[in-house]
């Protein structure tokens, strides 16, 4: 079982309080190797921060025989929305969370498989007979929806790929903007190969995609009760001394204070769990950023290793259960 970890830092001097907005967290994960009974996970040696996911593995083949495998990572589901508030920042790019990996200290060149779909049906070969590039929020996509022809345009509407929105130009006169709302799925997938009785270093990184609030939302007119206070203590294992610094913090808010603001990081722990027997050797680190942020997550043997990082170990770890990250920072540390 999980035991609760919590650290709590004093803060510093609050500033003004920023707006009122949310942003949800996107879940990413690490590499998904094809099943195999002859590799095994030697180690992981896993980092998160808010603005950096790593991850080491070293792998052993412990058969007489190469094993090759394919190997993919899983970008999280973008899915379009009228109101869009998904954490991410970078939709230009295909590759939107900045993802690379390298296996014995050479790059890996990986391919992407991307596809779309709307109402669980995959409508990927139209966007590509129609020219429109499958990413929802990027400014190439909304112009080349704008120059679609009128049938077209009349049938992705009743078969909900976007939503005509009615806005105002300049002059005042209405225009109709289409808004997507198909979910884009995209993978990075490479093959790969285990030499006979030999180690392989994998390497990977990425820019997580961070949600959050701008105020401290889990409590109820200032108390821990409600609903989304259950759902915080169990997410994030909160405990009595969090819940009394932040019930401080939302009090000095309603003085006329600054408010401390959430950040939420997700990782999926159990991801890729393809390999023979658990991982040998497994270590969590994560860097709550600023000194004077809070920190709440569920772990086991959670050490202090610094003035932001902490870290965990474990032998023959099974990840079972996914790991999500409270932090709350006062505006200076923003």
């Amino acid at each position: 079982m999980l035991k609760l970890f919590t650290l709590l830092v004093a803060a510093g001097i609050a500033s003004p309080a920023l707006a009122n907005d949310t942003m949800a967290e996107v879940k990413t994960g690490g590499l998904i190797f094809a099943q195999s009974d002859d590799v095994s996970m030697a180690e992981e040696d896993l980092f998160i921060s808010a603005s950096e996911v790593r991850v080491g593995y070293v792998f052993e083949n412990t058969s007489d025989k190469d094993v090759e495998s394919l190997v993919a990572f899983p970008m999280p589901d973008i899915t379009g929305q009228v109101d869009n508030n998904s954490a991410i920042s970078d939709y230009d790019s295909d590759n939107f969370l900045h993802f690379s990996t390298v296996q014995d200290g050479s790059p890996i060149t990986a391919k992407l498989q991307q596809r779309v779909v709307s109402l669980g049906i995959d409508v990927t070969d139209e966007f590509a007979k129609y020219g429109i590039p499958v990413l929802p929020f990027s400014q190439k996509t909304t112009e080349a929806l704008a120059k679609l022809p009128e049938t077209v345009r009349k049938d992705w509407i009743v078969r909900g790929l976007v939503y005509p929105m009615a806005e105002g130009d300049s002059n005042g006169a209405e225009k109709i903007t289409l808004v997507p709302l198909w979910t884009l799925r995209s993978t990075y997938w490479w093959r790969t190969t285990f030499p006979a009785k030999k180690k392989v270093n994998v390497e990977h990184r990425y820019k997580p995609a961070v949600g959050g609030t701008v105020a401290i939302s889990f409590l109820e007119d200032g108390e821990p009760k409600g609903e989304r206070f259950e759902e915080y203590s169990r997410k994030y294992c909160l405990d009595g001394d969090f819940t009394r610094v932040a019930q401080q913090r939302a009090r000095e808010a309603e003085a006329g204070g600054a408010n401390y603001t959430e950040s939420w990081i997700s990782y999926v722990l159990s991801t890729g769990a393809n390999w023979a027997g658990p991982i040998r050797r497994f270590q969590l680190t994560i860097d709550k950023g600023k000194s004077g942020n809070l920190i709440s997550f569920c772990g086991n043997n959670v050490q202090k290793i610094g003035p932001t990082a902490f870290r965990m170990t474990a032998e023959d770890f099974d990840p079972e259960k996914d790991l999500d990250i409270l932090i709350l920072s006062p505006p200076e540390a923003q």
